[in-house]
């Protein structure tokens, strides 16, 4: 019920219950200001005033917060008819590395994430594909079996296909938290087409992650985040 307090087993309060909205896609959240993009360095930073509050009240890092929204205002002017909002992008990088933070991995200034994030080789067990070396070990440091990469866990074939810079240092990095995010989101447009629809992002989810229960999950943490609450 809206306005309803939480109880602590102890029985204090925690104060009013956030309601979390249903349905897919996911709610857009907090609209993103308009930035030039096209400026020199990190223009990811033009948007701190607008991404602080919203790290406060959901416990995601400034830099994180502003790597989603700069990648969806670039998104909004190259593919404006895809409609992919800054939410959508948290709920993936919630559910694939935490933000850039998984296993005790961090987020500097320029969106870096070190030290760096790499999943389990790609050898066909524990419900993954199997997928031999793709890159000899350049991008994922796996000259054997492919592993997935960075904080939004790419592939190396996916990346070498989708990655950018959008942090401004001249080069495209799966480590580092803007260009990750301004890739998904280049792969969920092309995938989906118009994720302002139920088929359309669900079309873009199952891309990214052929599983039902992944799109939920991102589902759950983007609609957390919509609200100005944690998954």
């Amino acid at each position: 019920m809206t306005g309803a307090l939480v109880m602590t087993a102890c029985g204090a309060t925690t104060g009013p219950r956030i309601e979390i909205p249903e349905g897919v896609p996911p709610a857009p959240g907090v609209p993103v200001p308009a930035i030039d993009v096209d400026g020199p360095g990190r223009t990811a930073d033009l948007l701190a005033e607008w991404a602080g509050p919203i790290a406060d009240a959901t416990g995601v890092g400034r830099t994180a917060i502003e790597a989603y929204g700069h990648a969806a205002a670039v998104l909004a002017r190259s593919v404006p008819g895809c409609g992919l909002a800054w939410t959508t992008l948290a709920g993936i990088g919630y559910v694939e590395s935490r933000h850039g933070t998984f296993r005790g991995s961090s987020v500097g200034p320029d969106s870096v994430v070190s030290p760096p994030i790499r999943g389990v080789p790609l050898d066909g067990t524990g419900g993954n594909a199997e997928i031999r070396d793709t890159d000899g070990g350049e991008l994922d440091g796996d000259p054997v079996l492919d592993r997935a990469m960075g904080p939004m866990q790419f592939i190396p074939e996916t990346w070498r296909k989708w990655g950018v810079d959008a942090n401004g240092d001249g080069r495209a990095d799966p480590d580092t938290l803007d260009d990750a995010a301004l890739s998904a989101g280049r792969y969920l447009c092309a995938s989906g087409g118009e994720l302002t629809t139920p088929e359309g992002w669900q079309r873009a989810l199952l891309a990214y992650n052929r599983s039902g229960a992944y799109a939920r999950d991102v589902r759950d943490a983007a609609a957390a985040y919509s609200v100005g609450t944690s998954p």
